[in-house]
């Protein structure tokens, strides 16, 4: 597209909002849209916190967009003058002597100087002393992760799109006729409609409702759901310092985040729960699910045996089949680009996904192949 084409980009998330701030950027006339604001409750990017980490077993793509993704998490919070990443460390408990989940992945630490330490059953008791050890082979800790402000991000990347000079519309978006392959509007739900040069469509979980013919069955929404639980008062400084950390079980691969903003002990169900309505979904705990993480968390960190659930959320995945990301040509509109499949783990790239997707419809890079899907 050449530069200064009107570019409407529908979606203000992980991957909308970064992508309008970076388009804008790149010298485009941009024009973001989102149904009910950035951060918002229904969204995948709606909760306090995520997670990021480099580790994707041989996955060098992932890796290398996360390196380059923390670099722009740190420059652009600097703009914002917000605290976004908290540098914590992500702590990896494993159970075998090979986890290829991280293992595989070292020898891109070791090339990015991002190396891990790997601590024994002995080290691993001695540094944290209130992790139940028994069934664990090792830990890795990578000290380069941590975690992000999900909802806040949201916010500031929008608050800096508009400061840049991006327009910011909160309307619900229907998209117009498709004509001679080209998509000749946007209805939105004020009454008015919005015309440009090239539609970005980046709605998380809406994307198989906004395209049903060609996305249903290929963007799909789970509950997952995200509990944070009281730690007892005496311990609470020691479970505040506590790193992320993620237990690789090869089941159910519970993850957490300990101390944000004193907000409780946050603990994270990773394998895919039932399917879930984003729009009408009641966010409400499943018993059983809230159980099982109660006994994982009673086994795991014994100190927390008894702890009260001070809050849960529910976060919507957008999964793609292989849980790559998708970012492709509608196959009947040469001006839509649909750009999505998070699948739980796309918050963290959401900078270097932006600025990917501008550089592309600038014509300077390639999208990687893992990201091209048939629709």
């Amino acid at each position: 597209m050449p530069l200064r084409s009107h570019i409407v980009v529908v979606g203000a998330g992980a991957f909308g909002g970064w992508s309008a701030l970076y388009l804008l950027r790149q010298g485009y006339s941009v024009t973001l849209v989102d149904a009910e604001g950035p951060g918002n409750s229904r969204a995948s990017s709606g909760d306090e916190t995520r997670v990021i980490r480099s580790t994707y077993g041989s996955n060098e793509v992932y890796f290398d967009f996360n390196v380059r993704a923390l670099t722009l998490w740190k420059e652009n919070e600097g703009l914002f003058q917000k605290k976004l990443f908290f540098n914590t460390g992500v702590l990896w408990f494993c159970y075998e002597d090979k986890t290829p989940l991280v293992d595989d992945s070292i020898p891109y630490a070791k090339k990015h100087g991002m190396e891990y330490k790997k601590l024994n059953h002995e080290e691993l008791t001695k540094r944290f002393p209130f992790v139940h050890t028994d069934d664990l082979h090792h830990a890795c800790f990578d000290s380069f992760g941590g975690y992000l402000k999900a909802r806040e991000a949201c916010q500031a990347v929008c608050e800096q799109f508009v400061k840049e000079g991006g327009e910011y519309i909160q309307a619900h978006v229907e998209p117009g006729a498709i004509d001679h392959q080209q998509l000749n509007k946007i209805k939105l739900s004020n009454g008015q409609s919005l015309q440009g040069d090239l539609y970005l469509f980046a709605c998380g979980s809406w994307l198989g409702k906004i395209f049903p013919d060609i996305l249903q069955q290929v963007i799909t929404c789970t509950k997952q759901e995200v509990y944070y639980f009281g730690v007892p008062s005496q311990h609470a400084a020691a479970f505040d310092a506590f790193p992320v950390w993620i237990d690789v079980d090869g089941k159910d691969f519970y993850y957490g985040i300990a101390g944000n903003a004193h907000r409780g002990f946050k603990v994270g169900v990773d394998i895919r729960g039932e399917a879930f309505d984003p729009t009408q979904g009641e966010r409400m705990v499943t018993p059983g699910v809230l159980a099982k993480a109660r006994n994982f968390l009673a086994h795991r960190f014994p100190l927390l045996k008894d702890a009260p659930l001070l809050e849960s959320r529910v976060c919507p995945y957008e999964n793609s089949p292989d849980g790559n990301f998708i970012f492709e040509v509608h196959p009947e509109a040469s001006n839509i680009l649909l750009l999505g499949g998070g699948s739980g783990h796309g918050f963290k790239h959401g900078p270097a996904v932006g600025e990917m997707v501008a550089q592309a419809i600038a014509g300077k890079t390639s999208p990687p192949g893992i990201f091209r899907r048939a629709l």
